[in-house]
């Protein structure tokens, strides 16, 4: 009598590795979209732009800086939470109404792989609408961008450290809405709110002191505080409320939220909307 042998299975890809692939997948349905493409990349720029043209020559700026640079780092931290916050908030939503995400978590896949490949789109989205921003207001508006050292590592640390909890605000308020329509408002009128609030179309020491207070409180104040201590030169710190730029608060308040916005999503995330059960 034979005895059946059992053919050695190979071991399924790690997290990581099925991440990037899917990550790979995400950027590329991103951009099959052409209509998305051009708003999520643009609209910073087109702000500049808009700016540039409107306000050179009117509107006096400090320490010698162009209209372009003193609008070009609240800008960069607008466009950042967008592609994270925003986008995210927006497309899992969807993703959650459509059962993309109840198909998911029925795969094998891990469900770690799926915000791995999230974190690939928003680090695609965000490298593509900077690298769009700065150039052209390098380019084609003169703008400084002789940060030196100190300044490329400020602009660096401030870019990844705002970049994760807004994207974990994302997934979180993700849960909150009943449909994709919802998810539209949801997320679209706080994140308009605050860029107001926040210091990014208006000096924030000229705003009303509970605007700031409330500001405070959310990650976009302190990206766009940061990103003005990597481009503004160092004289232009007596335009912040406290005279200085306070990088060790921009940290903390960044690495808290960090903190918070992971507990959030591991409170909230669902796979499935409400009626699935």
């Amino acid at each position: 009598m034979s005895q059946s042998t059992t053919l050695p299975t190979a071991p399924l890809p790690g997290a990581l590795r099925i991440g990037a692939s899917r990550g790979v997948l995400e950027v590329r349905e991103f951009f099959r979209e052409w209509e998305t493409v051009v708003f999520t990349f643009s609209l910073p720029t087109l702000i500049l732009v808009l700016f540039s043209s409107i306000f050179e020559g009117i509107t006096e700026t400090p320490s010698g800086m162009s209209v372009t640079e003193f609008y070009l780092p609240g800008l960069v931290a607008m466009g950042l939470m967008s592609v994270s916050f925003q986008n995210l908030g927006i497309g899992i939503a969807n993703e959650r109404s459509n059962g993309t995400l109840r198909r998911l978590r029925g795969t094998p896949m891990p469900p770690a792989a799926y915000f791995v490949g999230k974190s690939v789109l928003v680090l695609a989205l965000a490298a593509g609408q900077v690298t769009l921003l700065l150039a052209v207001a390098g380019l084609v508006y003169g703008a400084d961008l002789h940060l030196g050292v100190e300044g490329w590592l400020t602009f660096a640390w401030v870019l990844v450290l705002g970049t994760v909890p807004c994207a974990f605000l994302g997934i979180a308020i993700s849960s909150a809405a009943r449909s994709v329509q919802a998810a539209s408002g949801i997320v679209v009128v706080p994140f308009l709110v605050l860029q107001f609030l926040s210091g990014i179309f208006l000096p924030a020491a000229i705003l009303p002191e509970g605007a700031l207070t409330a500001a405070s409180l959310f990650p976009l104040k302190w990206m766009a505080q940061g990103m003005r201590a990597a481009f503004y030169p160092e004289a232009a710190a007596v335009m912040e409320p406290s005279g200085g730029f306070d990088l060790h608060l921009v940290a903390g308040a960044l690495g808290a939220w960090c903190v918070v916005g992971l507990v959030l999503c591991l409170l909230t995330f669902r796979w499935k909307t409400a009626k699935d059960g």
